[in-house]
């Protein structure tokens, strides 16, 4: 009875002293609100007006989680990102029951499936590409799809580390973006796409212009391919690249050129450029002297601007010509943008690709200029689309995001990346495993360009970059479909 007697008796206290803390505690959170200024709600509404903020919080995780439908989310709903899941996990991604995609949607694609279709022993195979045939070293390129700009500094090393084994396993190119080359691009031993971003990150001189040396010490490795030059990306065309200083380690610095624990901001164009004619003129010095493909990335902004562009190139040579243009849309990703620029400026790729296609073709350059289109295309449809819209090739960035493991946290601006891709903390990293992760990569990769080979074999085709416009057609307003070929016609020499 005793015991029993003091057990209670410490309870009892225990809970005085419970409630008597918490007493406190909301007396002092009730001065402090009372008396700041900066947030009118919790100064009219002292303790309870903080449950605000936290509900906000907690609303993204219990729409992401339980309340939004598998086709509702943005960016990437729930549907496309456990396709992904379930290609780079290597299970079966045969699904049961019908689709629960509205196929009503205007603009969504619909392939038009063939009457008489190949035999299963038919099957469409992808084939290699050469790209820039006038450079010393060209590229014969594998594979349709390929691993989009990802810098080492806005990804962390271990994510780097899995996509540089993935890319070398599932035989595709690693773009670097504009964060420069590091040894974990290269420890993989994968195809690499060097990009030169508006600081030319680790190709620098002092000054911050274009370094030569660095350029061919770049160049003199073997797996370096290709030399992309970013003006700009979907997420933010018109602002350089953005690294916030938590980002920017020693390590980082060393690779990039720049002071460690500083903001990384980087110019919104490149200084030495002004027009197109300086553009190709650039490209055409990267080129000799590297002496490897060179081409640029760019978001579209209208019609009359790429036009300006190939009609420079008719102007001079077409030996200045970039070996390839990679479109980036809008609707492209990035760690850390401004909203209005994430939001509202630049063409979707739906709209840019086919345009620029009828360009480059109108101007005679289809076979000297490779197109490769990027922006918010993860799934099979995504990569088909692309091909029938004139693409040659197609990357993607956060398709090997969520191969990697990304659960779509939106922290990537933060360095408290959950998952450990956009992050620098140890702490997080310690999740993501590069050793387990690359074979995920590596599958994803594989199983995007199998499946968009079903999609070939469907309509008809023995190769995917054969799918054209009329093997597509694009919902509208009312529930009816046009073929594609209609609403964006190719172009077409006239007789």
């Amino acid at each position: 009875m005793g015991f029993a007697a003091n057990a209670i008796e410490f309870m009892a206290l225990s809970f005085v002293f419970i409630l008597g803390t918490l007493a406190v505690g909301a007396a002092v959170l009730f001065v402090i609100d009372r008396f700041q200024t900066h947030d009118a709600i919790r100064r009219n509404y002292p303790v309870i007006g903080r449950f605000r903020h936290l509900f906000s919080e907690l609303g993204e995780f219990f729409r992401q989680y339980f309340f939004a439908m598998d086709r509702e989310e943005l960016p990437f709903n729930r549907a496309q990102r456990e396709w992904v899941g379930r290609a780079s996990s290597g299970e079966g991604n045969t699904v049961a029951f019908g689709s629960t995609r509205n196929a009503t949607v205007p603009g969504t694609p619909i392939f038009v499936n063939a009457p008489f279709p190949p035999l299963d022993d038919q099957s469409a195979q992808t084939t290699a590409l050469q790209i820039g045939p006038t450079a010393k070293q060209p590229y014969l390129a594998p594979s349709i799809f390929n691993i989009s700009g990802m810098s080492f500094g806005a990804i962390s090393k271990p994510a780097v580390q899995a996509l540089s084994r993935g890319a070398k396993q599932a035989g595709v190119w690693l773009n670097t973006g504009e964060g420069g080359l590091s040894p974990f691009h290269l420890e993989g031993g994968c195809d690499i796409v060097f990009q030169i971003g508006t600081a030319k990150y680790g190709v620098r001189n002092e000054q911050g212009g274009l370094s030569d040396t660095k350029l061919a010490e770049i160049a003199a490795h073997d797996t370096v391919r290709m030399f992309e030059v970013k003006l700009s990306q979907g997420a933010k065309p018109g602002k350089g690249g953005i690294l916030p200083a938590a980002k920017v380690t020693e390590e980082i610095a060393g690779i990039r050129g720049i002071p460690a624990g500083q903001a990384s901001l980087s110019p919104n164009r490149h200084p030495e450029m002004e027009n197109f004619g300086e553009l190709l003129d650039m490209v055409a010095h990267i080129r000799s002297v590297t002496g490897k493909p060179v081409g640029i990335k760019t978001v579209v902004g209208s019609e009359s601007v790429m036009r300006e562009l190939f009609e420079c190139i008719k102007a001079r040579d077409t030996d200045c010509a970039p070996d390839f243009i990679t479109i980036d849309g809008g609707e492209g990703g990035t760690g850390a943008a401004p909203m209005p620029l994430i939001d509202l400026v630049g063409m979707s790729v739906r709209e840019a690709l086919p345009m620029v296609a009828n360009l480059r073709d109108e101007h005679g350059l289809k076979d000297r200029i490779r197109l490769i289109s990027s922006g918010k295309l993860v799934n099979p449809g995504d990569v088909a689309w692309a091909l029938a819209a004139g693409a040659d090739f197609v990357t993607s960035a956060r398709g090997f995001m969520f191969a990697l493991g990304c659960i779509q946290a939106l922290k990537c601006n933060k360095n408290t990346c959950p998952t450990g891709i956009t992050t620098h903390d140890p702490r997080f990293q310690k999740g993501l495993v590069a050793e387990d992760k690359y074979a995920r990569v590596a599958a994803y990769a594989r199983e995007i360009t199998h499946e968009v080979e079903i999609i070939a074999h469907s309509v008809g085709v023995s190769e995917p970059r054969q799918i054209r416009r009329r093997h597509v057609r694009i919902m509208q307003d009312g529930g009816q479909s046009r073929p594609m070929n209609e609403l964006m016609p190719s172009y077409s020499p006239v007789a």
